[in-house]
């Protein structure tokens, strides 16, 4: 077989087509077994195929022999392949329409499960079969059609959004009414507890995103999502809401609070993973702050009565629970906080009034006792309220007020008694005696410490105490350990500065210098011997906590030594 000059104007048949006409009996039939959902082999669907692609080439070059007598209308270029595509488009969306409009016939009278599974099964072979004629018709949409909305003109769609379309005209439009509310029925049954075909909403909710084309710009392939939102997200939301509010109600009346907010973690948590099984993930977020609203906003009066009782019963797995509700409410914790200051005061309040008297003279009672309330509270902060920046301050303003002004500070009739009693506490620890722990312990004895000295408002009366006792440590070298010593100053300094610790440090300092001073001497002593032992501490004016101004004089056994 040779090859002539212009044989791309012929089809793998030989067939020469002038018309549409020609082809089209042929062609719609081919359309129909697609339709049919009839298996279909390749090569039948190359010969469909070449309909479209030989009717587009070789009428564009009958048009062209032809153009002298073509007559434009309105100014448009009506030659060729434009002009074809229009005539095979109408025909294909006529097509369309007709096999709509008959199956539409079979579904307009069912209702509830029975519409959606005649929904769902013709979607999904329509959606099928229009993938299928819209690669039947590649050359159609690669030119014709992709020519028409590049120029501008509306309504012109590629062949499967095309059948969208249609299908969105013809059968969505008389049904969706019919066929949400059977969605919601379905939904509300499984809120119930009941067991429901998901793949029946799925098939709906798909077919429903699938419809919002973008048609003022058909090319635009994204979706815009209108027909899901329109037809069924609104009236799902408005009915979730409905459904919620009701439960809430009624449970409410029923079951304890304790009961409730397992409910409410419960519901909160289908609804996520409805979401993520059959729902566009578009619902979300809107869903979860209409459900927050009806089982948790609504009802925050009865959270805030209840927190108090489960503070009271220490249940800290309920608190927990509630936090973790009512932190998706904005600006929903603020009570909360304010209850938990307002109890851990009152705790401690009652803590230290327990105490009596004997807090007066014993200090470690005293801040044992502190320390027992704060950790207590600091760890139910860390644990059921997640270590929550606003809970942590409500934690510290009530431990500042108190442990500033309690039952011992009335009694003593001064502010200043819980720094005193800190830093006698402090040098209890810091002296040696036979009771002293170990120096890991002690450390850590130290920290929880400052976590005490933290809240004290008056930290200038605590430095004084501390100031007083530190020199006897020293001068009397009672101190238990060097090391504690230092560590204790730079704890202290950490919190407060290097001023409020500076005479401590030279305090401390200067018996370093003074203990190598009388080594030094009494190496010196080895070779000019003294018929006395003793030892002197060289101390720096204005950092001791000592009176000054009396006379010094020298012992007799030792100014007989002195060369002046």
């Amino acid at each position: 077989m040779s090859n002539r000059p212009g044989g791309r104007g012929q089809n793998p048949h030989g067939l020469k087509l002038t018309n549409l006409d020609d082809i089209w009996d042929d062609l719609r039939a081919g359309i129909q077994h697609v339709y049919k959902r009839q298996s279909m082999a390749r090569k039948r669907y190359m010969e469909l195929y070449t309909h479209v692609y030989n009717y587009c080439t070789n009428v564009h070059s009958l048009q062209n022999r032809s153009s002298s007598s073509a007559k434009s209308k309105k100014g448009s270029n009506t030659g060729g392949a434009q002009f074809v595509g229009l005539e095979l488009y109408k025909r294909l969306k006529d097509f369309l329409k007709t096999y709509l409009s008959n199956l539409l016939e079979d579904g307009a009278d069912l209702m509830d499960e029975s519409v959606l599974n005649f929904y769902t099964k013709q979607w999904e072979e329509y959606q099928f079969s229009s993938r299928v004629l819209n690669g039947v018709c590649a050359y159609l949409n690669r030119h014709w059609v992709r020519r028409e909305c590049d120029e501008g003109r509306k309504g012109i769609f590629e062949i499967y959004s095309l059948a969208l379309v249609t299908w969105r005209d013809q059968l969505f439009k008389p049904l969706h009414k019919q066929v949400t509310n059977a969605v919601l029925k379905l939904i509300e049954r499984e809120r119930q507890g009941e067991t429901i075909n998901t793949s029946l909403i799925s098939g709906v909710i798909q077919c429903y995103v699938e419809l919002g084309l973008n048609e003022e710009e058909p090319a635009n392939r994204g979706l815009t999502l209108s027909v899901y939102k329109d037809s069924f997200e609104t009236q799902f939301l408005q009915e979730t809401e409905r459904f919620y509010g009701s439960e809430s109600a009624e449970f409410l009346r029923q079951n304890p609070v304790t009961e409730y907010m397992k409910k409410a973690d419960s519901r909160l948590m289908e609804e996520r993973r409805r979401v993520q099984v059959y729902l566009h993930e578009s619902t979300h977020d809107e869903l979860a702050k209409r459900c927050e609203h009806v089982l948790i906003e609504k009802h925050l009066e009865i959270f805030h009565s209840e927190f108090q009782n489960l503070l009271d019963d220490d249940k800290n797995q309920d608190l927990e629970r509630m936090y973790r509700l009512v932190s998706r409410i904005h600006e929903g914790l603020g009570e909360l906080k304010n209850l938990l200051e307002q109890h851990i005061y009152n705790q401690g309040l009652t803590a230290i009034e327990k105490c009596g008297d004997t807090a007066l003279n014993e200090p470690k009672q005293y801040v044992q006792t502190i320390l027992d309330v704060h950790r207590k509270y600091n760890a139910l902060v860390l644990s059921s309220f997640n270590n929550d920046a606003g809970f942590v301050a409500a934690l510290d303003k009530a431990c500042g007020r108190f442990i500033n002004s309690n039952a011992v500070t009335k009694m003593a009739n001064s502010s200043s008694k819980s720094p005193e009693l800190l830093a006698r506490y402090c040098d209890s620890l810091l002296r040696k005696s036979s009771k002293n722990p170990e120096e890991a312990e002690l450390e850590d004895t130290l920290n929880q410490v400052m976590v005490v000295f933290k809240y004290i408002d008056d930290k200038d009366v605590f430095q004084k105490f501390y100031s007083k006792m530190l020199a006897k440590r020293l001068v009397q070298h009672n101190s238990a350990s060097d090391d504690a010593e230092a560590s204790m100053i730079s704890k202290l300094k950490q919190a407060c500065g290097f001023e409020y610790t500076s005479k401590l440090q030279r305090m401390f300092q200067d018996i370093g210098l003074s203990k190598d001073l009388n080594e030094r001497f009494k190496g010196h002593l080895q070779t000019n011997p003294l018929d006395i032992d003793f030892s002197i501490q060289v101390l720096s004016s204005g950092s001791w906590p000592f009176q000054q101004g009396f006379a010094f004089n020298l012992p007799s056994e030792v100014s007989r030594f002195v060369n002046f």
